[in-house]
């Protein structure tokens, strides 16, 4: 997924007051920046607040370990109120296969950055194998291949109607990948490390290299993720799990993520994250019924984009379905 290894929210914030002096108040941010910066050498992956109900985008191990078939869908709206903002859809499907120690599942991710300027669609295939470590533990091993389809518009990044774009557009550029994962679980505790996508890919390797013409790199890193959590049973209703994911990439600032959650008669889950130097949030939940679960968060910037007039924050929206039947229980706990 299309992210600048700079702090793009500092550099966001110095920005903002330069719209009004635009034609159009459109992709302002993102054109400067493309304007100012000659080489853009890093990419992460998309950023989640409820990473903790969305584990299989990160951790392809966690195929099949919720013990029956589930689905997944997340819509992030990050920074509202400033155009050409981030938009990040996902879907996940996985489920066990019975009778067996094998997992499998299929992920897809669209990130949408700038109205359609920088379009990336990922698609993979997973599987994962669990071994029963313990009398609880069990431990998964995740592989998943696939690839994706990068867009960029630059026509977008124009200021004005008329103005130039001597940069080439790209449609529907495929770029392989494969990606690892190891999962660890027992009914109250889990742990797992990553990397979803292995294979660096360089785009724009053919910009122009003369003195007069900006010149632009975007190359796939790898991003490794490290998550756990653990569900403390505070009484016979409610249960407490704080959670913690790191995420590392060459060239990024190390970013972690924080979250204390609450789960309320295995109903209604309510708590807040901290994300390092970056963001506050809000999350509540609702097991809507045995098969249908809805989760919502609300992200608030720390930094100075976070008191601008043009961010309202970021918001996410989460819907899972599960085949659970009457007579089943869960083999984790719903809180992950």
């Amino acid at each position: 997924m299309i992210s600048l290894t700079v702090d793009i929210s500092t550099l966001a914030s110095n920005i903002l007051n330069l719209q009004i002096m635009t034609k159009k108040n459109l992709l302002v941010p993102i054109a400067i920046f493309l304007a100012l910066i000659s080489t853009v050498n890093a990419q992460q992956d998309a950023q989640y607040t409820q990473y903790m109900f969305n584990t299989m985008s990160v951790n392809p191990a966690y195929a099949g370990s919720r013990g029956q078939f589930s689905a997944a869908a997340l819509y992030r709206s990050q920074w509202v109120g400033l155009d050409g903002a981030p938009e990040t859809f996902t879907l996940n499907l996985h489920s066990p296969i019975r009778n067996s120690r094998l997992g499998y599942g299929v992920s897809v991710i669209q990130d949408n950055i700038g109205d359609g300027v920088v379009s990336e669609t990922y698609f993979d295939a997973i599987v994962s194998y669990t071994i029963d470590v313990s009398l609880e533990g069990k431990l998964s091993f995740g592989l998943k291949a696939g690839g994706n389809l990068l867009n960029l518009d630059f026509n977008g990044l124009r200021n004005f109607d008329l103005e130039p774009v001597s940069i080439d557009n790209i449609e529907n550029r495929f770029s392989p990948n494969i990606g690892l994962g190891l999962y660890y679980h027992t009914n109250k505790f889990y742990a797992g490390l990553s990397a979803p996508n292995i294979l660096e890919t360089e785009h724009f390797d053919n910009a122009r290299t003369d003195a007069n013409s900006a010149q632009f790199l975007s190359k796939e890193r790898i991003n490794f993720y490290f998550i756990t959590g653990y569900v403390f049973d505070l009484n016979g209703n409610l249960k407490f799990k704080p959670a913690l994911l790191t995420k590392v990439v060459g060239g990024a600032p190390l970013q972690l993520d924080m979250s204390a959650s609450f789960l309320f008669n295995d109903k209604f889950s309510f708590g807040a994250a901290y994300r390092w130097d970056a963001a506050l949030s809000g999350l509540v939940g609702f097991q809507i019924t045995d098969q249908l679960m809805l989760g919502l968060a609300y992200d608030r910037e720390t930094t100075a984009l976070g008191g601008s007039q043009f961010n309202d924050g970021s918001f996410e929206v989460f819907l899972r379905f599960e085949l659970v039947k009457s007579f089943q229980k869960l083999v984790s706990p719903r809180f992950f």
